[in-house]
């Protein structure tokens, strides 16, 4: 039995600096989101297990190894969501939200989870920032989704994200490549893994996913699905390229790039950053024209992306970067011997109602205790109200990294405040 004080393997608590870059990463997420019209929706946390079935298909590594799917106490067959874009499908046909203005577009942020071995970056639960742009079939609406993905990364620093790209053809295409694949797989069964003789039987496209070097080795030669594209999907691949380069967005084509879910048409792409191993991806997405579908809803096209964001923390600590470092400017209230507390209460609910992360000392300690505190608090600025200074309506302002020190007239406090906080 484990232990009440540990934390189920895979997961993480968040807290400290920790979680102020994680709050980072999120308001990072949600202004760019809203700059590019994408509106915020919020699914639950467990879903139908046939919606993950039937979208994500029987074939894929989520479906066949990596669910939480358990039994509620009415029998029903229900699952912890593995991926965000089913369950936006579903909420879009539940709420006929494509019986409005389309296109549709929207963002998540929130949970994941995934049964696997745990590693750097990939844990039992993770968290997403995902899009999808639902109502429009044009490669328009593909470069938009992986210019966000891109301009996402640039915000917030990070160097050396490569974007990888692929066409994985639609329902035409495919089955002619399949014959193709099946015919050059055939004699080299005996060369590849136990999964991947598992997907040569029931979907070839999937070996693809495949990180063993030895399958890897087998599809050097393989033909590839870009050869095979119809002449719509041709001319959809080649313009979503001259969207990107018109754009100014730099691209690997990747031949072998097929995602892991059996969704996608179309566009498929992957962001991968370094310093973070060999499972350098970030995260990725595609078009997944057939899914809303597939899901009892009507034809309509759509594309989307979802990044890990603990791949992203991950990536951007590699480079020496400390996202939301000096975000919040935090402002500790000191007093000393002879002052009454109260004081320091009416200063530090003055300050919150101006809009101020501030603290105060609730132990009663010495003003060396208190200074010692607001350092661990990572305060910006410490006010120390004594005697003295209340007598002349001050209060001494302490700028924590640097030592500066002065006194500042109460009435004035807050413009003192934005003055240091404005200063580089």
């Amino acid at each position: 039995m484990e232990p009440l004080t540990t934390r189920p393997r895979g997961t993480e608590d968040v807290l400290g600096p920790v979680a102020q870059a994680w709050q980072y990463l999120e308001q990072t997420a949600r202004r760019l989101a809203g700059r590019y019209g994408y509106e915020e929706i919020r699914t639950p946390v467990f879903e139908h297990t046939e919606l993950f079935v039937r979208s994500a298909g029987d074939t894929s590594d989520i479906v066949s190894k990596e669910m939480y799917t358990f039994n509620d106490r009415g029998g029903r067959s229900l699952t912890l969501r593995p991926e965000g874009t089913a369950p936006v499908v579903r909420a879009f046909l539940e709420n006929r939200l494509y019986a409005g203005s389309l296109p549709v577009k929207l963002y998540y942020l929130g949970p994941m989870f995934r049964y696997g071995r745990p590693q750097a970056g990939r844990l039992r639960q993770f968290h997403q920032f995902g899009v999808e742009f639902l109502g429009s079939g044009e490669p328009a609406a593909d470069a938009e989704v992986i210019a966000l993905s891109l301009e996402f990364c640039r915000e917030l620093g990070l160097e050396g994200v490569e974007l990888h790209l692929n066409s994985v053809g639609c329902p035409r295409c495919r089955p002619p490549y399949r014959e193709a694949l099946l015919a050059y797989l055939g004699p080299r069964q005996e060369e590849l893994c136990g999964d991947c003789l598992d997907r040569y039987v029931r979907n070839p496209l999937r070996v693809f996913d495949c990180k063993q070097p030895g399958c890897r080795e087998v599809l050097r030669e393989a033909p590839l699905i870009t050869s095979y594209l119809c002449a719509d999907c041709a001319r959809h691949w080649a313009t979503v390229k001259t969207y990107l380069e018109r754009l100014g967005f730099a691209y690997r084509e990747d031949a072998y790039l097929v995602r892991g879910l059996d969704y996608y048409t179309r566009t498929a792409f992957e962001l991968t950053a370094a310093g973070i191993g060999a499972q350098n991806s970030i995260g990725g997405g595609g078009r997944y024209d057939g899914l809303v579908e597939a899901c009892g809803g009507p034809a309509v096209p759509a594309v989307g992306f979802a990044l890990g964001m603990e791949r992203v923390l991950l990536a951007l600590e590699a480079q020496g970067r400390k996202p939301g470092e000096g975000m919040e400017f935090r402002v500790f209230v000191a007093v000393t011997e002879g002052v009454d507390r109260a004081e320091a209460a009416e200063v530090v609910l003055r300050l919150r109602r101006a809009g101020y992360t501030t603290e105060q000392d609730y132990l009663e300690r010495s003003l060396k205790a208190q200074m010692k505190h607001a350092a661990r608090w990572r305060a910006a600025v410490t006010l120390i109200l004594g005697p003295e200074e209340l007598r002349e309506g001050k209060v001494t302002l302490r700028v924590m990294d640097g030592g500066l020190q002065e006194k500042v007239a109460l009435v004035d406090l807050e413009t003192a405040l934005e003055q240091f906080r404005s200063t580089p």
